[in-house]
């Protein structure tokens, strides 16, 4: 018995000091508690303003990131909510840091009494009790030390913060906040760096090595020190499954797992476009593109992979319209935005260069609205001399003799193709495309001449993609339309060419051969070289979708073997394989003449090189509409029902008979200068007549 006795009053007293201990430690937080009541009051209001400030992004019209800016000091802190987190982290999260996060008011009453016993016992601070909430408190307001003081203010803090935001709002700051080594912030650059993917899908392994890393962000660094990274990854996986949060197999899978060893790259997908949107709204902290982030990605690698396999410097420009709506789908400025031996900050896309033959199409379009052609017409490809001395040759130095209009564009014959500049004449065209919202740009103190039929003039791929767009909108060409997050583009709409003629284009070019490997038939497309190899270019549409190309140096030097057909229109080909949609033909336009060229009307059978185009023969005045004037607008009584009234034509000079067309359709053919039409609704019209000798006018009216 006496060892029995012996034995108990060391029992006993080992049970009443941890009585007594626990009793002290509960008088403590009693008191702390109390001097927290009292503190809350009594500090000055928290400024959340630096706390809430994000790098700012560029987003696609999905909202996936293109690319993030850092803040001005350097630091990455992404915007991300709770619910962009996948729920494991969250989860793990919980369960390591903060078991009752859900249930107390910033302050966990039972961790803060454990605290103060072992602070009772070790006489100094071992474990902090600290909350989620009490974290985000010392992120937010930052404090050197460790004293009591500055513990009870963090408490205070929580318990202010939990207040005014909620738990999801504190739990989101600390998913901005949390220090993840270096310059990163926040779980979602954390993920970014470390795994090269958003947060909202994590493995369990790399769950656990961001729960782990805020607690020592410097000393367990991944890219500096992977093994202490992965060594606190284990002990969270480790105290997760002791605490029922994860199973032990599954715990163990994820030990498994290596940890990376380095930081990865942060997103920089359209980086041209987002130092656009930057600069048109500076101040934003969030920017929605309307461009396609997979798109966007695949046509890059496509520009890079391309541009390589030419001579050093070259690079590659890509834009992608959606034709409906005049969305940019994706806008590749450069082979590479950091490739300085290609010059990759230039974009490309917006770079002011010469054509080559990529307008052809529109030099086309005018002669068949004003009526001096249709596809069917026949044209001569022959050695021909215009003006004093210019006389045109085809790339390869041959000619075709009589060919079709729509061979000709096909081919891109210069000859026909200066001829028809001759016909439409060069001022016009250079109207019209600036009418329609180009901005074209002709050499330095040059009046518009016959060479712009051929790439004597300067224009951007951006311009230049939208001019086709139009085509396949019926003549319409769109405005740009770049974000979601601010207003579309405002203004009237702007045409290129009438219905009728811009079918006649789009069709024609749907005929032209495609380059080696690629089905014919399927895109509409034209290719253009500029003067000296400098540019190579290939525009590409159909009824939904319109991709424009561009090869060449930024510095504007000449690259042998630069050519439009084979160096552009692969990668054209390419990029709309990568649309991931079948092209479909632009529909064909109401009243369009089909017609082989043995059934047009005679004056559009040939264009002969000997009949002036606007003047008529010699002696004869010039041909033109007198009636109805141009700009006009005439009310026929339309609305009135089927009594009304025909449209009277007249016309003054020109060479008999005269063919009279409404918007490409011939209308009235008579050896008289009036004639009348009947129209069969309201609306803008174009009214031309052709006489004998080809010369022709055309007048643009609103029927009402």
């Amino acid at each position: 018995m006496p060892h029995l006795f012996a034995g108990q009053p060391c029992a006993e007293g080992g049970g009443f000091g941890r009585r007594w201990r626990l009793a002290l430690a509960a008088i403590l937080a009693t008191f702390a508690g109390a001097l927290l009541a009292a503190a809350i009051p009594r500090l000055p209001p928290l400024d959340l303003a630096a706390a809430e400030t994000r790098s700012t992004v560029v987003l696609d019209r999905a909202g996936t990131l293109l690319r993030p800016f850092a803040l001005p000091d350097g630091r990455w802190r992404l915007p991300l909510s709770p619910a962009g987190v996948d729920p494991r982290y969250l989860a793990l999260l919980e369960a390591y840091e903060d078991r009752r996060f859900r249930d107390h008011p910033g302050v966990d009453p039972a961790a803060m009494l454990r605290a103060a016993g072992q602070w009772l016992v070790a006489g100094r601070i071992v474990s902090g009790g600290s909350t989620l909430s009490m974290q985000v408190a010392r992120l937010v307001e930052p404090r050197a030390g460790r004293s009591l003081g500055a513990k009870l203010r963090q408490m205070a803090r929580a318990v202010e913060l939990e207040r005014r935001l909620g738990k999801d709002g504190v739990l989101r700051l600390y998913l901005a906040l949390a220090p993840y080594g270096g310059p990163v912030e926040g779980v979602r650059a954390a993920s970014l760096a470390y795994f090269g993917h958003e947060p909202a899908r994590l493995t369990l392994a790399e769950a656990a090595l961001l729960v782990a890393l805020p607690q020592a962000p410097e000393a367990r660094r991944p890219d500096r020190f992977p093994e202490a990274a992965r060594r606190a990854r284990d002990r969270v996986l480790d105290l997760a499954a002791a605490r029922g949060a994860v199973r032990p197999d599954e715990a163990a899978a994820a030990k498994a797992e290596p940890v990376p060893h380095g930081r990865k790259p942060f997103p920089m997908l359209a980086a041209h476009a987002a130092d656009a949107a930057l600069a048109e709204a500076p101040g934003r902290p969030e920017h929605r593109l309307t461009l396609d982030a997979r798109l966007q990605a695949s046509l890059e690698a496509l520009a890079a992979e391309r541009a390589a396999a030419f001579a050093p410097g070259v690079s590659a420009a890509i834009l992608v319209i959606d034709n409906a709506s005049g969305a940019v789908r994706a806008h590749v400025g450069s082979a590479g935005y950091l490739d300085a031996a290609r010059s990759g900050a230039i974009d490309m896309a917006s770079a002011v260069r010469s054509p080559g033959s990529a307008l052809k199409p529109f030099v086309y379009a005018m002669a068949f609205e004003a009526g001096l052609a249709h596809p069917e017409t026949l044209l001569e490809d022959r050695p021909a001399r215009f003006g004093a001395s210019y006389t045109p040759e085809n790339f390869d130095l041959t000619f075709q003799g009589t060919v079709t209009a729509r061979r000709a564009l096909q081919l891109s014959l210069n000859v026909p193709a200066v001829e028809l500049m001759e016909a439409v004449g060069p001022a016009r065209f250079i109207a019209r495309l600036r009418a329609a919202g180009a901005g074209i740009v002709l050499p330095r103190d040059a009046a518009p001449g016959l060479p712009v039929a051929l790439g004597g003039l300067g224009i951007t791929l951006a311009d230049l993609a939208r001019l086709h767009a139009g085509l396949a909108r019926g003549g319409e060409v769109p405005a740009l339309v770049r974000r979601l997050d601010l207003p579309a583009p405002a203004g009237e709409a702007r045409r290129i060419a009438e219905p009728v003629a811009a079918w006649y284009v789009a069709d024609t070019l749907r005929g032209t051969p495609p380059p080696e490997n690629a089905a014919a038939g399927r895109l509409a497309y034209k290719t253009g070289t500029s003067y000296g190899y400098r540019d190579a270019w290939a525009v590409g549409f159909d009824r939904r979708f319109t991709v424009a190309v561009w090869l060449g140096r930024a510095d504007g030097a000449g690259v042998p073997g630069l050519v439009g057909r084979l160096a552009a229109a692969p990668v054209l080909f390419d990029a709309v394989a990568r649309l991931g949609h079948e092209p479909e033909p632009v529909p064909a336009a109401r009243d369009a003449l089909v017609a082989t060229t043995a059934g047009l009307p005679p004056p559009l059978r040939h264009l002969r090189r000997d009949a002036p185009r606007i003047a008529g023969q010699p002696g004869t005045p010039p041909l033109r509409i007198a009636y109805p004037p141009d700009g006009s607008r005439i009310d026929l009584g339309l609305s009135d029902g089927p009594g009304a009234a025909g449209l009277a034509l007249k016309a003054l000079g020109g060479t008999l008979p005269l063919t009279w067309m409404v918007d490409s359709l011939p209308v009235a053919e008579t050896g008289r200068r009036q004639a009348e039409w009947r129209p069969d609704g309201a609306g803008f019209v174009r009214i031309s007549v052709v006489d004998a000798s080809g010369a022709s006018d055309s007048v643009l009216v609103r029927i009402e």
